[in-house]
This record gives C-alpha cells, sequence and structure tokens, in this order.
C-alpha cells in the first residue's frame, strides 16, 4: 500500500463540497489516500482556487453562500409515479407552475413556505408525464425557471422478449466480405444478422462504437477513442447501396469500383483505415458531386433541419480540420472558439465542403436505420446493439464544440485493477457535472437518443462513469488520480427515457472497480449489467459461481473484447502480453500459476455440471463448446457469443492500459489457424454453426 500525506482539512472540506473524493477503496480492499496536489489539480478545472486554506475557506463559504441563495436548483430530476419535492430559495415564492413539453397547458403547482429557513418548498404531484418540462416560479415579481426531467422508474422490459436471448458481439470493422472495402461495413452488418436470425435463431447483433473517427490522417484505430460520439463514422458506409451509386453513368461507377479492387484484395497482417477512408472520402465526393433526386433532396433537407446547429457544426470541424490539421488546439486562435465569428465565416467560404460533410452523416443515418430494419425484418427481437464510448477524444469534434461543459487540464480512466495493474488513461477529458446540470443535461440528452434510434439496444461501456468517473491531473501517472461523482439519478434517469422512448433495452459494463450498490441501483431501473464467465465468482469462497446463481438481469458471455478471445485466454496469452508490455504487478509464474488455479476451477465446475467428461481431460475446443453450454444454464435474459470465439481465432483485440505498445482495434478476424478469414467464411463455418446451435 503506497502511502500519502492526508491532504489539509481545508482542502478536504473544498473537495468534498464538488462531490470529489479525498480517499477511495482500491482493487484489492485497500483504503487510498488522495494526494492534496491532486485534489487542487481537480478543484482548478472547476475555476476553484484552491492554492492555500485561505484560500480553500474563501471558496468553501462562497459556494455554500451561492447555493443557499439559488432561487432553484440549476436542473430538477424527478422520476415518475412519486410525490417530490423542490426546496426555493431566497425567501418564499409566490406561484409555481410546470410547462409541459409538447405544449399542454400548464398546470400551477402548490407551494409550502417555510419561514424559519426564509424559504419554499414545491410539490410536485405524482402524476406528471415522462419527459423534458420547465419548473417556473414567481419570487418578488420575477420569473425563475428551471428544467424538470420525469424519468420512468424503470426501463421497461420489451414484451417480445419473453424468454431469454442471444446473440453475436463483434467488432464490425473485422468483419469484412468480399464486398466490403477492406474494412467491414453496414452491408456486412445486415449479411451477419440475417444469417446469424435465420439460421441460429439469434435476437441480436452487438457492435463496437460506431462514432465518428478524425477525418484527416491519423486516424486513431480505436473505436472507444472517437473524435465525437454524437455523430457516426462514414467509414462503415456501403458506397454500392447508396442510391446515387445506381444513377452514376457506367464509366463514373467503373471509376468507383477502381478504387474499391485493391482493398478488397488486400490481406495484410493488420487492418489499416486510412487507405480505406481515402478511397472511399473519394468515392462519396464523386457521388455528392452527382446530386440527388427531388425526393431524397426533400428528405436530406429534412434530416438536416431535425439535426440543427450541431450537425452544422460538426460538419464545420470536419472542414477546418482538413484546412488546419486535426487537433483543434494548433489552429488559428479565432477557430478555436465554435461560436467566434471566424467560425461561422470559414463555414460560408467552403458552404459546399460543408454541405458534404452534413450528407455523409446522412447517408450513414439511412444505412444504420436500414440495417436496424433489416435484422428485424430477419426475424431478431432486438436486432443491432449500439455501443456508448466511455468519452472523445481531447483534439477531436466533441471536445471543440463542447469545451465550455469539459474540464481542462485532466483526462479519465481508471485505478488500477487485476486486469491493468499499473491504472489506465484514456486521454479523454471529462465532462463538468456543474456545466452539464447546467444546461439541463442537453449534451448528454441528445447523445442518447442519436445513438438509441438506429437501434433494439445500447450498451453503455463503462456505465460506473455516470456514477463516477477517474479523473487524472495531466501529466500524472493513470494511479494519481481521483473519483468526482456525476447526478446518478439524473444521467441514468435520463438514458432510461430515451430508452423507454426508443423502446430499447440498456446494458451498463458493470465490470472493474464497481461498488456493490451501482449493480443494485442499475437493476432498479431496469438497466442489464454485464457478467462476464471469468469474473463470476462466489464472493466469499472465490469459487466459480453455479449457473443458477447468476443475475438474471445481464447480458452474459464468456469473454469480453477487453480479454483474448476464449482459446487465447485458455492459453494464457493475455497474462504472457502483459508482462511483454510491463503491466504485472506481480511475476510471471505468479499469475500464470493463479490463472492455472481459476481455470482448474471453472474445468471442475463444468465437469460437475456434466458439460465435460469426468473421464478425459478436455481438449481446447471442447472447453469452449461447454462453457458457453453453462451460459445457457444461467437465468441470464441476454446471452452473447463473441464472434471471434465462434471461429476459433485467438488474437487480443485490444489490450487495456496500452496505446501503440500492441496494435490494439487492427486485428482482422481470423481462424483457429490465424488465417484472416471473411464474413462469406464465417457463414459456412461448421464450428460457429455449433457454438450458435447451443445458444439457440
Amino acid at each position: 500500500m503506497r502511502h500519502v500525506e492526508p491532504a489539509p482539512d481545508a482542502l478536504r472540506d473544498l473537495a468534498a463540497a464538488y462531490a470529489i473524493d479525498t480517499e477511495y477503496w482500491d482493487w484489492q480492499g485497500q483504503a487510498q489516500s488522495v494526494t492534496a496536489s491532486t485534489l487542487r489539480a481537480v478543484l482548478q478545472a472547476f475555476d476553484v482556487d484552491a492554492s492555500t486554506p485561505e484560500a480553500c475557506a474563501t471558496e468553501l463559504a462562497r459556494i455554500r453562500r451561492e447555493r443557499r441563495e439559488r432561487v432553484l436548483p440549476r436542473c430538477v430530476v424527478v422520476r415518475a409515479g412519486r410525490p417530490n419535492t423542490v426546496a426555493v430559495g431566497a425567501g418564499g415564492a409566490a406561484a409555481a407552475r410546470i410547462e409541459f413539453e409538447g405544449g399542454a397547458a400548464p398546470r400551477p403547482v402548490p407551494i409550502a413556505a417555510e419561514p424559519d429557513r426564509g424559504s419554499s418548498e414545491i410539490t410536485l404531484p405524482a402524476d406528471l408525464p415522462t419527459g423534458y418540462h420547465r419548473l417556473a416560479v414567481e419570487l418578488d415579481g420575477v420569473s425563475h425557471t428551471t428544467e424538470l426531467i420525469v424519468t420512468p422508474e424503470r426501463v421497461s422490459w420489451p414484451s417480445s422478449l419473453d424468454a431469454p436471448a442471444w446473440g453475436l458481439a463483434t467488432q464490425l470493422y473485422s468483419v469484412r466480405s468480399w464486398q466490403s472495402w477492406g474494412l467491414g461495413d453496414l452491408a456486412d452488418l445486415t449479411t451477419l444478422a440475417a444469417w446469424s436470425a435465420r439460421e441460429h435463431g439469434a435476437d441480436f447483433v452487438l457492435v463496437n462504437p460506431m462514432h465518428a473517427a478524425e477525418v484527416v490522417a491519423p486516424i486513431n484505430p480505436s473505436p472507444y477513442l472517437p473524435t465525437s460520439r454524437r455523430y457516426g463514422n462514414p467509414i462503415y458506409v456501403r458506397i454500392e447501396n447508396v442510391p446515387e451509386y445506381a444513377c452514376l453513368p457506367a464509366p463514373a461507377r467503373a471509376e468507383i469500383d477502381g478504387l474499391a479492387d485493391p482493398l478488397r484484395t488486400a490481406d495484410a497482417e493488420l487492418l489499416d483505415r486510412e487507405p480505406v477512408w481515402v478511397a472511399k472520402l473519394a468515392a462519396l465526393h464523386r457521388l455528392h458531386e452527382a446530386g440527388m433526386a427531388a425526393d431524397r433532396r426533400a428528405a436530406y433537407a429534412a434530416y438536416c433541419t431535425d439535426e440543427g446547429e450541431d450537425l452544422q457544426r460538426f460538419a464545420t470541424w470536419c472542414v477546418l480540420s482538413e484546412l488546419h490539421g486535426p487537433d483543434w488546439h494548433h489552429w488559428p486562435a479565432a477557430l478555436r472558439d465554435p461560436t467566434d465569428a471566424a467560425v461561422a465565416e470559414a463555414a460560408a467560404v467552403h458552404a459546399t465542403r460543408v454541405d458534404f460533410f452534413r450528407w455523409l452523416q446522412w447517408l450513414l443515418h439511412e444505412q444504420l436505420h436500414q440495417a436496424q430494419d433489416d435484422a428485424l425484418a430477419a426475424g431478431m427481437r432486438l436486432g443491432v446493439i449500439h455501443d456508448l464510448a466511455v468519452g472523445v477524444s481531447q483534439t477531436g469534434a466533441d471536445s471543440w464544440a463542447f469545451q465550455h461543459v469539459m474540464a481542462t487540464g485532466l483526462t479519465v480512466g481508471a485505478p488500477p485493477d487485476a486486469y491493468s495493474q499499473t491504472g489506465q488513461n484514456w486521454d479523454q477529458p471529462p465532462w463538468r457535472p456543474d456545466r452539464l446540470a447546467e444546461l439541463g443535461y442537453a449534451p448528454l440528452r441528445d447523445l442518447f437518443r442519436n445513438t438509441l434510434r438506429h437501434s433494439g439496444g445500447l450498451r453503455v461501456d463503462h456505465i460506473v462513469g455516470l456514477f463516477r468517473l477517474w479523473w487524472i491531473p495531466a501529466g500524472t501517472a493513470a494511479d494519481a488520480g481521483t473519483y468526482v461523482h456525476y447526478d446518478h439519478e439524473a444521467l441514468i434517469g435520463i438514458l432510461a427515457l430515451e430508452a423507454e422512448r426508443a423502446g430499447a433495452v440498456i446494458i451498463g459494463e458493470d465490470l472493474g472497480n464497481v461498488e456493490p450498490w451501482v449493480r443494485d441501483y442499475l437493476h432498479e431501473r431496469g438497466l442489464l449489467g454485464t457478467s462476464i464467465l471469468w469474473f463470476e465468482s462466489d464472493p466469499v469462497t472465490g469459487a466459480p459461481l453455479p449457473a443458477e446463481r447468476w443475475r438474471a438481469d445481464c447480458l452474459a458471455s464468456v469473454t469480453t473484447h477487453d480479454l483474448p478471445p476464449t482459446t487465447g485466454y485458455l492459453a494464457g496469452d493475455h497474462i504472457r502480453l502483459r508482462d511483454r508490455l510491463g503491466l504485472l504487478t506481480r511475476s510471471l509464474d505468479d499469475e500464470l500459476a493463479a490463472d492455472r488455479e481459476s481455470q482448474a476451477a471453472w474445468i471442475a465446475e463444468l465437469t460437475c455440471c456434466g458439460l465435460l467428461p469426468a473421464d478425459a481431460a478436455p481438449d481446447e475446443h471442447a472447453i469452449v463448446v461447454a462453457l458457453h453450454a453453462f451460459l445457457t444454464r444461467t437465468p441470464a435474459r441476454l446471452r452473447s457469443l463473441a464472434l471471434t470465439d465462434a471461429v476459433g481465432e485467438r488474437r487480443t483485440q485490444n489490450q487495456p492500459g496500452t496505446s501503440d505498445q500492441y496494435p490494439n482495434w487492427q486485428i482482422p478476424l481470423g481462424d483457429a489457424a490465424g488465417h484472416a478469414i471473411r464474413l462469406e467464411d464465417v457463414i459456412t463455418d461448421e464450428r460457429a454453426a455449433e457454438i450458435a446451435e447451443l445458444l439457440r
């Protein structure tokens, strides 16, 4: 256990006022104190001076006074079906009313004065409809308003899912067909969904985040470090499915096909997004120049109207990136602020190119929508489940557009845990909780809504980030951070509201250093958790958790993209890789011994269940099959088969705690022999069919 000198009391009190942890429990159950320098750096991101004890006392008095004198909270988030109260500060209010989303007649609400405290209390009725409303009060002849968000008590479970469902989980870019341009695309997703649904009764396909990436080199390969989560990555568009392609003269189509041919036949050891993007960008530019039929022009105009300023700003960022480079911090000073007149002037000068990038988002929107429709038409009960990354790049579109809502001088990550024992720094700026509340959580509302509109479900990576996030001061090690807490009742409530409106399920990735009450809370709100077989153990004995004791409200799987596929896991690949990269804090021998002990316990459990023979040592494939058969004995509502496991791949897709030390997110789908395979091979693979039928 590392020794840290406790921070001064004044600094600790000030940190607590901003929901910043001054100590925490680590993954080994040890209490850890947060350094004074970390607390000061985090407070500075809130524009708070904590440089001296006197400054801390002054700031603490100020924040307490401001909160006491505030007439209404920055934002009020409540659950439907419950009576709720809202405190009105700074004296008694004369009248209050609710102004409803959609324009229904305002509704007066009662106020009870509390003279002893110089305030009033508004009682909100329990029968308020869910939605985004406004709460208004009259105080001394002045009207004050705040956002009133009424969220569902819990997300309703789809009536179609009256029995457990299974589906595939895949990194879509790695699943290439002979028709795609070197990376898996949305047409490949449709093929994968149709095959798994029609042939094997699958109900969903869970894909990696499809958020926007950089538009100029270098393009970060990680789908979990996007430039924007609000908008998507047009690299997944199937060019030949764009209606304008069919309208081109034959020579123009041949020109576009010529761009695709070398990408279709390329079979490099690693995937390279940049040549794919360059080729697709050229083809899409040609299609954009060709123009659209009148009906499509009208549909595109309607899309742009619906998206409004957000789309215009994102497209402008794309153009400015082409002109000045991918990191907006290095742009001319006037262009670094999206509200500066110089940005609007640049957008006007380059209006045709801005329109091009808006149009790309419309094409992506169309094909995402079509993929979901096709998945449901093939018989899936959920269809596509999308993945929401934790955050965005510090240099990208969202950090530029929302820089006033994000903390500067810090990044988010995770403290050390069993699988990343030196901690993780994800190089993403965190949202400021206070600024989110001031905006009525509008950036997150739009984000959730946009992601859910093309899917039957949403996996939220590191969902504990909606409760607390590990903030790391710039220039320090990943373990030198602390937790900053968010209003989880608001964030989870808004996520539940958007899911309810979309008729979708929500899956929270609740792995790692998670407080037990968080899982209870997610269950209470109707959100599923994530149960990875290797991590499911008896909390007392540490033995494998029997199938009947698994939780029902979860997505259950044998592995995850942050571990090697099961054949690689059984071989200990993940341990040797982390040792080679210097990510272990124990010796290689100790780690391998602990892993062998864990695997032996699971093989014993599978044998006890009758899923493996007791009289012979099982081979690797038999163990993989038995592990997936074990999932079917759990009460889990959703069960997932990694496509890598289905085809026998063993290479790791991502090694947490690394950036360029390992080719994360660049591994093409391969077979048991390590040879790259195509989607056409997957749908005829006997091994894949065997395990899929097992999960049917």
